[in-house]
Order: C-alpha cells, then sequence, then structure tokens
C-alpha cells in the first residue's frame, strides 16, 4: 500500500507526490476552435485536487487537420495560450505535475471536421491521404511547436500520444505505412518520427521539462514484439521521462496466439528501463487493481474511467485500500457531482451500460 503514496522521482522535472497518473481522457468539452473551456477547467482541476500525482488533459491536437473528435483541446495556435495558462496554474495550485498530452488522429480523423484526413500513405478504407515528405516534417516540427507551446503555459511537461491508431501508430504499423522513404520500411524507419519529435521537443524545451510517450502494442496494424522493441529502444535512449502502456486492460494476455501465456503486462516491465518510469492503462478500477500493476514492476497506474467516477480516486484509496469504484451505470448527476459538463455526460452516454437511462 505505501509504494502507491510514496513521491515518484523522474530523470527529470518535478516528482510526482504519488503513484496515480490522470490517464488523458477524450471528454468533447473545449471550444470548437480548440480552446479550453470552463468545464473542462473545472473538470481537470477536480482531479488535481482530488489528488492524482500526474494530472494530464485529454489528447491535445497539434494541427488543425489533427482534430479526432469534436469539442477536442487544441495546441496548435496562440489563441488557445490563454487557457493552457490558466489550467497548468489551476494544476499546480492543487499539488499536481500537470502535462498536455500531444496528438493528431491522422486517418481516424473525421472528415466532417477535417475535410480529407491524412495518414503516412494513402488509405482507400478511410479516404485518408498519403503525407508527402515535407508535410512528415512539419508534422514533426509541429509536435515539437506544440510542447514548447505547452512549455510556455507553464505545463511541466507533455506526453507524446504514439497509440490506439492515431497518426504516429499509423507510422509504426507496416500495415498502413507503406512509405519508401526514411519513414517507412524498416521498423527503425517507422519509429524515426516518433523518435525525431522526442528527440525535438528534448533539444527546444527547457533541461527539466517533463517528456513522457504513449504507446499500445495490439490493434490498429500494430505488432506486439514490434512495440516491445520500440518501447526498449525508447528505455534505452532515455530521452523520455516515463512510458505510458496503455492495455485496455492491465490483466489480459496478448490477442497474437503465439505470445499468449503470460500477461500482455509482462512484455515490458521485464525490459531494461534504466531512469525512465513505467506505468500501464487498462481497467484499473480499484485499490487492489492498482496495487497489482505496481506488484507486476510498473512504477506508476494510469486511472481512466476510475476518475471519471471519482473525482478523488486516490484520496478514496489512501483512505480505504480496498475502495472500489461505483457499480456502473451511474446516473448523469453522479457524473455532475464528480464535475462533468453537460457535453462529457453525452459523450459518456454512448458508453454501453455507462449512464443510466432517464427510465432506469
Amino acid at each position: 500500500m505505501s509504494d502507491l503514496f510514496e513521491p515518484l522521482s523522474l530523470a527529470r522535472g518535478p516528482a510526482w507526490r504519488n503513484r496515480f497518473m490522470l490517464a488523458p481522457l477524450t471528454n468533447q468539452q473545449s471550444h470548437a476552435d480548440g480552446r479550453l473551456s470552463d468545464d473542462e477547467q473545472r473538470w481537470l482541476t477536480k482531479r488535481a485536487a482530488g489528488g492524482f500525482g500526474l494530472t494530464m488533459t485529454a489528447a491535445a491536437h497539434v494541427q488543425p487537420g489533427g482534430q479526432g473528435f469534436p469539442g477536442q483541446l487544441g495546441i496548435f495556435d496562440d489563441a488557445q495560450a490563454p487557457g493552457l495558462t490558466r489550467l497548468a496554474a489551476a494544476i499546480r495550485a492543487e499539488g499536481s505535475v500537470s502535462s498536455v498530452q500531444l496528438h493528431h488522429a491522422g486517418n481516424r480523423s473525421p472528415a466532417e471536421l477535417v475535410g480529407t484526413p491524412v495518414c503516412p500513405s494513402d488509405d482507400p478504407d478511410t479516404g485518408a491521404r498519403g503525407l508527402s515528405l515535407t508535410e512528415v516534417e512539419r508534422l514533426r516540427d509541429d509536435f515539437i511547436a506544440a510542447a514548447r507551446r505547452a512549455e510556455a503555459a507553464g505545463f511541466d511537461g507533455v506526453e507524446v500520444h504514439g497509440a490506439h491508431g492515431y497518426i504516429l501508430a499509423q507510422f509504426l504499423s507496416a500495415d498502413i505505412n507503406r512509405r519508401t522513404d526514411r519513414y517507412g520500411g524498416t521498423l527503425e524507419n517507422r519509429a524515426r518520427l516518433i523518435v525525431e519529435i522526442v528527440d525535438g521537443i528534448r533539444a527546444a524545451c527547457r533541461p527539466d521539462f517533463q517528456i513522457g510517450l504513449r504507446l499500445s502494442p495490439e490493434r490498429f496494424g500494430l505488432k506486439l514484439m514490434e512495440i516491445r522493441e520500440v518501447a526498449a529502444a525508447f528505455l534505452r535512449a532515455g530521452a523520455i521521462d516515463y512510458l505510458d502502456m496503455s492495455l485496455w486492460d492491465v490483466a489480459k494476455e496478448p490477442v497474437e496466439p503465439e505470445h499468449q501465456g503470460r500477461p500482455l503486462l509482462d512484455y515490458f516491465t521485464d525490459l531494461p528501463r534504466g531512469g525512465v518510469r513505467l506505468g500501464a492503462a487498462g481497467k484499473i478500477m480499484s485499490g487492489a487493481d492498482a496495487r497489482a500493476v505496481i506488484a507486476a514492476g510498473c512504477d506508476f497506474a494510469v486511472i481512466g474511467r476510475a476518475a471519471i467516477l471519482r473525482h478523488d480516486f486516490p484520496a478514496r484509496v489512501r483512505a480505504d485500500p480496498d475502495f472500489t469504484s461505483p457499480a456502473l451505470p451511474v446516473t448523469a448527476r453522479h457524473l455532475a457531482d464528480e464535475g462533468l459538463g453537460a457535453a462529457f455526460i453525452g459523450y459518456m452516454s454512448g458508453w454501453p451500460g455507462f449512464v443510466a437511462s432517464d427510465a432506469a
């Protein structure tokens, strides 16, 4: 139990007060132009006040054409800076470390939001257009510029979103990325864009700016052993401060039959990590679940749905080691009391079995 509430020091930047990280959670509460709304600020500040060691924003798109969903937070324009500055200060005032997740949806961008989406290569299934080499370089530079914007706003760091089939994960996939230049072909080439983004942020921002990387090892054309190799390379290089593995379920086995027989998480906890910290996300809904992730070899636990259900999940686990999240479905009133605005509650109502119907 004590491990969860011991401060977590990192190679760079401030220590986290405990081993709980708020997952970057889609909430659809920002303004249409990507500016922070009062509802989104309230949602995130309430989690910082609820005891999270690291409070992370939802995915924030680094280019207008990289928007992945309505009401998404943006970090591609200086007009978004005042809201970001206000948010960073509010999170710090609650004693939590702050981070912006940097994102581009790629071929997962809805056409009604962005027009023609883009992708590493032409993608007939989604209608996405392959990026030119110049556009890939611009994408890299816009991730770096977004990190500098977060730094200027007062955030302690950023997380690069390389998971869930968004554009950086699309570059990692040999099925989706069919490029023949230096960003395609071998795994080293397919990972090059993420490496250049991380190295570019490290060079452009202050020495103690904290950099995380989110990876997922399955689905969306990804192969477990390739993602393990990418993770190992980032852990060896030490340019990131933490690796956030999004597993959908921290207790599951791999989907690839040849790698079953051991937990998916084990493929990452056994990698040498030097000074880089490792965390995992996926159905951590109780104090026991969080302790199990630490016992399995992680340095921190990434809390998603449990943080939606209780803004003060870390504080509740501290008070009661056996605390378990409320059973689903919950009422819209419950979610409003936990700091979700109307747009976020509407979004969660689309998740089967999460929000009770009015007739229930």
